[in-house]
This record gives structure tokens, sequence and C-alpha cells, in this order.
């Protein structure tokens, strides 16, 4: 499989409504999408979001990353997945992101090849699984803003069958971040219920916050502390928490994963393939996790459209199960960039909805060039 073309697209899509995070304000989806188009004429699509709290990606500093990956692939013959990403390795140092987003459009291409879904061929490839049939995913919805809002959205969204949930903290007070939890907690008892604080608290409070009881309903806590912390303060929280301690900023990869193992200073993790560098190595730490007997969540970054939506939901069918719920974050744009987007039926996303070959979901063009990103256009390769 050779690529013969690909086209470039920086977008900015707007949100139903603000998302407050502890450490920003996000308004507008910025995402870069990649079109790849093979020597049968098949085009492969990727997607990859701007994360410089996370990830330290700009939308300038993707776009020259993913424009740099795929000239430089250009002609490459591109045989066996297993090889992806040592051939990108080969090319570019690090940036996870734009290998992410290479990949997603190359196993785009390989699976339409094949004449079967990315899922299909993720569960196949996974010989740590032994289900016949993949199950539904849970999805995971936010809940932010006023208190009144939080309760009003939340019993909206539980008629519609979503029974995962994650409370944004750290912006306020630890007392008022106590209240909002306790009463969310009564009104979804039985739910599945998080919060995550973006590395907003210090140690002392993260630790007051899991020993008080008007926490003590959660599932598990994400990410309270900052990821540049000592190994001794993670453990420290691990070992004072009642509540089972989720990570996502200070996971990247295979490499921390063993890392926080080996001290064992957490319950789980959230796996996001801009983080991890794409699916496959995604997999990797899904499995490792398991075999650890560690939870996982998976998550696209705030906000990605269908293409990563499917993507990371194909990751979820190949892993098996996914008790911590999945963060499918094209539920908060205004508008999808596919006339197909990816949705959620009674609070999941199920396979029968990726039957397709390939990633499973296709981009409207007409639509992808109606909300490229103010001051910038599409880059041909």
């Amino acid at each position: 499989m050779k690529i013969q073309r690909a086209e470039i697209y920086p977008l900015s899509i707007p949100l139903v409504e603000p998302i407050k995070m502890s450490r920003e304000l996000i308004v507008d989806a910025k995402t870069v999408l990649l079109c790849l188009t093979d020597e049968q004429g098949r085009q492969g699509w990727g997607e990859a979001s701007v994360a410089p709290l996370m990830t330290g990606e700009t939308l300038d500093s993707l776009l020259a990353s993913i424009k740099y990956l795929v000239e430089e692939s250009l002609g490459l013959d591109w045989g066996s997945p297993d090889r992806f990403a040592e051939m990108f390795n080969r090319v570019l140092y690090s940036n996870a992101s734009a290998k992410s987003c290479l990949e997603m459009a190359l196993l785009d291409l390989y699976t339409q090849e094949a004449s079967i879904p990315l899922w299909q061929y993720l569960r196949g490839a996974n010989t740590a699984i032994d289900e016949t049939a993949p199950v539904a995913i849970p999805l995971l919805r936010m809940l932010g803003g006023s208190l009144d809002k939080e309760l009003s959205d939340a019993k909206a969204l539980r008629e519609l069958g979503f029974r995962h949930w994650k409370i944004k903290i750290g912006s306020l007070s630890l007392e008022q971040d106590l209240h909002r939890v306790k009463v969310l907690c009564e009104l979804l008892d039985g739910d599945t219920v998080s919060v995550d604080a973006n590395c907003a608290l210090n140690l002392a409070d993260a630790i007051l916050f899991c020993e008080s009881e008007e926490a003590a309903r959660l599932t598990f806590v994400e990410q309270l502390i900052p990821a540049d912390l000592p190994m001794d303060d993670f453990i420290e929280l691990k070992k004072r928490s009642a509540i089972p301690i989720g990570l996502d900023e200070s996971i990247h990869g295979i490499k921390e994963l063993k890392q926080f193992i080996e001290a064992k200073a957490f319950s789980g993790a959230s796996l996001k393939l801009i983080k991890t560098g794409g699916v496959i190595p995604a997999l990797a730490c899904a499995n490792l996790l398991k075999r650890n007997k560690l939870e996982l969540n998976l998550a696209c970054k705030v906000a990605e459209t269908s293409l990563s939506a499917a993507a990371t939901a194909s990751l979820g069918f190949a892993i098996g199960s996914v008790a911590w719920g999945f963060s499918m974050s094209n539920q908060y744009l205004q508008f999808d960039i596919c006339d197909e987007p990816l949705i959620a039926i009674n609070g999941y996303v199920k396979s029968s909805q990726l039957a397709h070959s390939g990633v499973g979901v296709t981009p409207n063009i007409n639509r992808v060039k109606e909300v490229i990103a103010k001051g910038y256009s599409a880059i041909q390769c």
C-alpha cells in the first residue's frame, strides 16, 4: 500500500456550550483531519486534536508535525500495521499526536482494502481477548456549570440511558466541589460516577477530598494532582485514598504505565490516542492494564469528531470491556463533519454502528472545508 497524495485540514468547530476545566475554558474544538489517497484511489482519514496542557500541541505545532511526517511517508510501502510505529519512529522522534493521526488514516486504508471494520481487525489481532462478540461500550458524560444545571442535565441524560459520569472539579473551592459531588452522587446513586481535576489539586487537598464522606460514593477520581509531582506523592495519595485513583495526564504510554504499576501508585488510567501515538500502541497499553488487574477509561480530547470517536470505539471493542466508560467527545460539538455521526444508543455505542469497512465513518469533505480554522487553509502534500 502506497500513498499517492494527502490533504491536511486544520479545523475549528464550535461546542454546544463552553466546557470549563480547572486550567482552561474550551469554546471550540481545534482539531486536525488528514486524508490520504492510495494508489487504488481509496481515501483513508485520520484525526488528532490540539491539547497544549496534555500533549503540548498547538494547532500550528500539530500541523507542522503532521505535514512533516506525511511528506516523509509519501512513496513508502506500507505493509503490516505492526510495523507502522517502527516506520514512524525512523522519520520523527516523539510527536505522538501526529503519529496517531497518520496511523488512523493508514489503518482506515488498510482495513478498507481488507474489507473489514477496523474494530474487527484490532479484535483479531488482540490475543488477550477471548469473548466471542464485542460488548457495547458505556458512554461517559461530563457534568459542568451551576449545580442546578448539572442536576437538570444529569436527570435528562439519565432518561436517555446514560449511567457513566464525570464531574469536573478544581476551579471552585474544595468545599464547593465536595458539596457538588455529594449532591450529584445522591442523584446518580448506583451509577459509575467519577471526578476529574485535570491536575488542579495539591497533594494535601487531594487527600482531604479522597478521605471525605462527601466523595465516598465516587467510583474513581481522575488526575487530582499535577503530573510532574514526584512518584512518592502519587504513592501517598493512593495509600490514603479510599477511592480508586485514576490517571490521565500522567500516562502517555507503556513507559509511564510500567513506572506507576511498579510503584503501585494508581488503580487505572485514561487512554487517549493522541497520547499513546495511535490505536495499536493504545491496545498494548490496555492489555498491560488488564494483565495487572487495573481499570481503564477511553477518551477523546474535548472535542474530536466522529472520526476519532470511531477509532477509539474500535479500540474499546477490541479490548472487550471498558468498565470506567468511554468519553466520546463529538457529543459536545454543535455539529459533526460526518453525515452519519457516531451517536449514543441508550447511553452506549455498539459495534453494529461501525459495520462499514475501515474506521467506519467518513467525513463530508464540503462540511470539512466549511470549518477550516480562521487564518488557516488546507495543506496539499
